[in-house]
């Protein structure tokens, strides 16, 4: 059966049609009218190798961040979606990513309970302004929309880092990254990977 999900939320604030795949090869289509952020979600399918398109159009002149945002929920609802009941996936996986001075590590929980942590990022990055468009304070935003929308448990901590561009970007390939394994189908599983018969 196909892990796939196409989802089209339209508010007051912005426009977000997203279709994915977790059983692809990390192609991307990306226009989410951030330039940063097409950056960021390009990174995260290429590393997760979850075949990703985002059209997205918001009140950017305002701020960014009611499309950020938008985009994240609806990627979450996505990934929830796609996984349908998570039978045979291996549920658990965590990956730690360098960008130069940068080093994040993110762990993920296919558990079926929200819940964020992000933790190290340093003083001052939330103020950051990260290619004209892009607060440094989305990047967590960003992953508790996710984490809150998908029903996953996600720990993402940034072990260091100097430049705001390197920071935000090994935290979204650590994030790709552990959502590639935690994904993936595991021949020894069979059925749901919990011993309480449910995700």
């Amino acid at each position: 059966m196909a892990r796939t999900a196409t989802i089209v939320r339209e508010t007051s604030e912005s426009k977000v049609e997203l279709s994915l795949n977790l059983d692809g090869t990390g192609k991307t289509d990306i226009d989410t009218s951030v330039p940063f952020y097409n950056h960021m979600m390009t990174a995260l399918g290429k590393h997760s190798l979850i075949d990703l398109k985002i059209k997205a159009t918001g009140d950017t002149d305002i701020d960014a961040h009611h499309t950020v945002e938008d985009i994240a929920i609806v990627f979450g609802e996505a990934l929830k979606q796609a996984l349908g009941d998570k039978r045979g996936i291996r549920r658990f996986a965590d990956a730690t990513v360098p960008l130069d001075e940068a080093l994040a590590k993110a762990v993920v929980d296919i558990s079926g309970r929200p819940y964020c942590v992000c933790t190290g990022e340093p003083e001052g990055f939330e103020y950051c302004m990260i290619g004209g468009h892009f607060t440094g304070s989305l990047v967590r935003h960003v992953m508790e929309s996710i984490a809150m929308h998908a029903d996953i448990c996600l720990h993402l901590h940034v072990i260091s880092g100097r430049d705001p561009h390197h920071i935000a970007e090994a935290e979204f390939k650590a994030l790709a990254r552990a959502l590639r394994f935690a994904i993936e189908p595991d021949p020894r599983v069979d059925g749901i990977p919990s011993t309480k018969g449910a995700l």
